[in-house]
């Protein structure tokens, strides 16, 4: 069982995505902006991040780039998830520090191949 966070700012998205991983047998931790996922990643040090681009203060960009640049959380696997799904935007995501890109809506057998694919074995 490993701890996830979901950095979303839709409920709907977060409960979707929380359904599929408790499924599977994981711990979910959540945040509902960029700022917040940055710090909740600081303090709590999930196993991996799920994270949106397009929310308040600041975008799933910046929180990436900010946790994998930061030698305290840059260790966690990031997988972007988003509506975003232009070939710009994932190779901004890759420059970022993002390990994947996964596009909503999210298929759970796509989610759980991704994620388990970036799980500590």
């Amino acid at each position: 069982m490993a701890r996830i966070l979901i950095v979303d700012d839709s409920p709907t998205q977060t409960l979707s995505l929380s359904r599929i991983l408790k499924k599977h047998g994981h711990e979910i931790l959540t945040a509902t902006d960029g700022a917040q996922g940055v710090e909740v990643a600081k303090v709590e040090r999930p196993d991996l991040i799920l994270m949106d681009v397009v929310m308040p203060k600041i975008n799933g960009f910046q929180a990436t780039r900010q946790i994998t640049k930061n030698p305290s959380t840059s260790h966690i696997p990031v997988i972007i998830v988003t509506t975003k799904d232009q070939e710009t935007d994932k190779i901004w995501g890759a420059r970022q520090g993002a390990k994947s890109y996964v596009i909503k809506p999210v298929e759970e057998a796509t989610l759980m191949e991704t994620v388990n694919q970036f799980l500590p074995k």
